[in-house]
């Protein structure tokens, strides 16, 4: 089972990279859940045609009981894809870290990954920085490898350096290591030499480049994923060359 949490400045494209991705992969035969760790909510939304599932702190709040199974807090989505939104308190009140820690814990409790067996795990994690809840995917074992989405712009750079030396703060204690950069392209004036040389000094790998598109926007207006609106298209190419990749990783750490 891959497991891989996507970190990044906020508003830098985590969730579209994230959906494409699990996009691809179910394209690709494998099964996949996607797990939105933000309390926005929205992580999910283009696999599931513009309906969002239930997020699951919402469903806590307006319950009397827990779930007993997870088709209760999730929505198969575009692939087949498994949805689920952690969510968040009620704005202005508590912890939207703490609606991380609840939610992995409730997931555990009901078995997801023993019942529903997923090839590939994503989770799309809010945060500039690795802390509290926002760690959990990477610091409780849930994740083995961090993708950073960054641009070429400063303050996207800066949240990328961030997390990146968080990530090595646990390096120690067997958690997940970062297998690279995303580059999601801004039009930034010489971003991919900003980037590269970003990726150079922090010793890590440019693992895809997406291209700035307008096909992105008009399929997420669609309530779609580019790749399941064009799958031809470069930009699904691209999602589908990572995805690839990120296979790849997998099966020769099993050999």
């Amino acid at each position: 089972m891959i497991k891989i949490a996507v970190y990044g400045k906020g508003g830098i494209g985590k969730s579209t990279v994230t959906g494409n991705l699990a996009a691809a992969f179910a394209s690709l035969g494998k099964r996949v859940i996607q797990i939105g760790c933000d309390p926005k909510a929205d992580s999910t939304i283009n696999l599931l045609g513009g309906e969002p599932v239930t997020p699951v702190m919402n469903y806590l709040r307006e319950h009397d009981d827990e779930p007993t199974s997870v088709e209760e807090i999730s929505k198969q989505g575009f692939g087949g894809v498994l949805c689920i939104e952690t969510g968040g308190p009620t704005p202005g009140l508590g912890c939207a870290g703490r609606g991380i820690i609840t939610t992995f814990s409730l997931l555990e409790d009901l078995k997801l990954f023993e019942k529903y067996k997923p090839d590939v795990v994503l989770y799309d994690v809010l945060g500039d920085v690795v802390c509290g809840g926002f760690a959990a995917p990477i610091r409780e074992g849930y994740a083995s490898k961090v993708l950073i989405v960054t641009s070429g712009e400063k303050m996207s750079l800066y949240a990328a350096n961030n997390i990146n030396s968080a990530v090595k703060n646990f390096a120690d204690r067997s958690y997940a290591k970062v297998r690279g950069i995303v580059l999601n392209r801004r039009a930034v004036e010489d971003e991919e030499r900003k980037v590269t040389e970003f990726a150079e000094k922090a010793g890590l790998s440019i693992v895809a480049d997406i291209p700035r598109s307008g096909d992105i926007i008009r399929f997420e207006d669609m309530g779609k994923t580019v790749i399941e609106g064009d799958p031809e298209c470069e930009t699904s190419k691209r999602f589908f060359e990572l995805a690839k990749l990120l296979l790849n990783d997998g099966e020769n750490e099993n050999e």
